[in-house]
């Protein structure tokens, strides 16, 4: 089983009992890892450790509860398995920026006209995302945009969904592109969580290095490990050596065909030799003659 697997298994159990007591002895045993092995493991692929991950999904989930139900803080505090309100406030104030009961009251109003029919965000999220563009084949049978209901961790999340029928082999990507000038020489990694929804054909993050004539040095699409139907979030990268010659990198997520596709929590960072890339084979042999030309052989 490899790396990527084992924590897949592990996050996936995790969000399946996000509400039920868990410690990293429990999860590690569901993967087969002893505690000290898959801690390291989790910290290494994911950026944080269990209890950061576990914390950070619980106070999202905390976050939904403050806004569509309603129970007190103090109920929501013990149901998300915090040892008080006090802990729970301190932890919720650090990662948005306020405390639970000032949330509440700030974006429940948002909920409200939602529930009314109202899109009060209609103009926000119909806006490109800083820093993001939309391209593809079809991109304007594509949206994309923020959603602040579906969240893996934080107050919002990207989303790219189909708006009508596609036909086979039409696709769109959320995406960047910047120079590659401060990663040259390097193995960079672009990870980040996914969840979807009905998607067809298939999705997946991808990543691209080109060389300043354009030529593809480095790419990885998925395409060997797709992502497919309704899936639950979970942890996926892309591992790429960004050569002397690279001018440009891009990367995103592509989804082809219908469906919605949710991304959170992107990181683009260095990592050391010993994490393997996940490049897609692109060199071909080249023979030293033409051959078959009357299309006999």
């Amino acid at each position: 089983m490899s790396t990527q697997h084992t924590i897949q298994q592990s996050i996936d159990y995790m969000e399946a009992h996000l509400e039920d007591p868990l410690s990293l002895e429990s999860i590690a045993s569901h993967v087969g890892f002893s505690p000290y092995h898959f801690h390291r493991m989790f910290r290494r692929q994911v950026g944080m450790n269990v209890a950061d991950y576990l914390r950070r999904r619980r106070l999202c989930y905390a976050a939904r509860l403050l806004l569509y139900s309603d129970a007190s803080i103090i109920d929501i505090s013990l149901h998300c398995h915090f040892e008080s309100q006090e802990s729970f406030t301190r932890a919720f104030k650090k990662l948005y920026g306020m405390p639970p009961g000032r949330y509440r009251k700030l974006f429940m109003l948002h909920t409200y006209n939602r529930e009314q029919g109202e899109d009060s965000m209609k103009e926000q999220i119909a806006s490109p995302i800083k820093g993001w563009f939309i391209s593809g084949s079809h991109p304007h049978d594509y949206e994309m945009g923020i959603d602040r209901n579906t969240v893996h961790q934080g107050s919002t999340s990207g989303y790219l969904k189909a708006r009508t029928p596609m036909d086979d082999g039409a696709f769109a990507t959320m995406m960047q592109q910047f120079k590659a000038d401060k990663y040259k020489g390097k193995r960079m990694r672009f990870s980040g969580f996914v969840k979807t929804e009905n998607v067809k054909e298939y999705c997946g993050l991808w990543m691209r290095v080109d060389s300043h004539s354009e030529d593809v040095l480095q790419f990885d699409n998925m395409n060997d490990r797709r992502i497919t139907g309704d899936t639950h979030w979970n942890h996926y990268a892309i591992v790429l050596d960004v050569p002397e010659e690279s001018g440009t990198i891009s990367f995103g997520v592509l989804l082809m065909g219908e469906g919605k596709v949710w991304v959170d929590g992107f990181q683009f960072e260095e990592v050391d030799l010993s994490v393997p890339t996940t490049s897609l084979k692109l060199d071909y042999a080249i023979g030293d003659e033409p051959t078959n030309l009357s299309f006999e052989e």
